[in-house]
């Protein structure tokens, strides 16, 4: 098969479109013919070698390893055990993130796990449907149901959703991957929403149901802002504790990349919970998720698309940042 594989670490030079064998799947797993990928940072964070973690934290692969995690395609092979699925199910997945290795999502063939395989949404497109799966249960995680009980080595505690019904929620960074999914699932659950983002991404995210809007390019949201129950940090890193003061007593500060919040004493004296998860791959998520997906409650936004021998250009788009919504390959 073609996939596309790296070498070593690096930037968006390292990956290279060539032969590689097809996995051989085992009990328990299913072989699906890929239509399309969805691209997401750790994407990118592993290409590099995840250079932004302390060096006890930074993996060791067995390379060559091929990148990406949300697949979108069709069942080709079903292995021991499957009673679920069936050869010619149309299927999305978010392949055992977090891991690495030689069978993952930039090929065309991949093997899953039944347990991490939904059936694809029937109105959406192969595209949109690899463009759903990691953004789409990190904000269910931390929304609506974590789902798994994996520790989180940034926090002693288990991360817990808060209710959103009647409550005021600000998005930073809504226009992008997991903003623009975070904004669409509070909605859902009956909040008021406000979105952070650049302009040009106004009209989209209104569309999507925000309530309020804050172009983050003349405002700076913490100050024009104050009185929230909820704020999810879509953007995250060392500058998310300046959203502390915008929260009432009793409130929740989300940050989707944690690493380099330094604020966790101001939080208590403020009486604010700040908490992140990781997110896990997890079918049955996926599974609920596809209804609200087939009914347009939650719309997925492409910012872009290529051909998965061009994933190097994906990479490059992806460096440029502002992106809205979702990179996508195609098969």
């Amino acid at each position: 098969m073609k996939a596309v594989r790296q070498h070593e670490f690096g930037g968006p030079e390292v990956l290279r479109y060539e032969d590689a064998p097809v996995p051989e799947i085992t009990k328990g797993e299913i072989l699906v013919k890929v239509k399309a990928i969805g691209l997401n940072p750790p994407d990118w964070y592993l290409r590099d070698g995840y250079k932004m973690l302390p060096p006890e934290w930074q993996p060791q692969v067995p390379f060559p390893i091929i990148l990406g995690t949300d697949i979108s395609g069709v069942i080709v092979e079903v292995g021991e055990g499957v009673q679920e699925f069936s050869v010619g199910d149309e299927v999305y997945a978010m392949v055992r993130f977090p891991s690495y290795g030689p069978s993952q999502a930039y090929a065309e063939y991949v093997r899953v796990p039944v347990t991490e395989l939904a059936l694809k949404p029937k109105n959406i497109d192969f595209i949109q449907a690899a463009a759903a799966p990691m953004s789409l249960l990190t904000a269910w995680q931390f929304l609506i149901d974590l789902g798994h009980n994996e520790p989180n080595p940034l926090q002693p505690s288990r991360h817990e959703p808060v209710p959103l019904a009647g409550k005021k929620v600000l998005v930073n960074g809504a226009g992008g991957g997991v903003g623009h999914f975070v904004l669409q699932l509070a909605k859902w659950k009956g909040a008021h929403v406000i979105a952070v983002a650049s302009a040009k991404q106004e009209s989209m995210l209104r569309e999507l149901g925000a309530d309020e809007f804050i172009d983050y390019t003349k405002y700076n949201a913490e100050e024009v802002v104050s009185d929230l129950d909820l704020v999810v940090d879509a953007v995250g890193g060392s500058t998310t504790g300046r959203f502390l003061k915008t929260l009432k007593k009793g409130g929740a500060l989300f940050p989707i990349f944690p690493l380099g919040f330094a604020g966790a004493d101001e939080a208590e004296k403020l009486g604010v919970t700040v908490s992140a998860t990781q997110v896990r791959s997890n079918g049955a998520q996926l599974s609920a998720l596809a209804d609200l997906l087939d009914d347009g409650t939650i719309k997925v936004v492409i910012d872009s698309v290529f051909p998965l021998a061009e994933a190097r250009k994906a990479h490059e788009r992806a460096a440029e940042g502002h992106i809205q919504g979702k990179i996508a390959l195609t098969i």
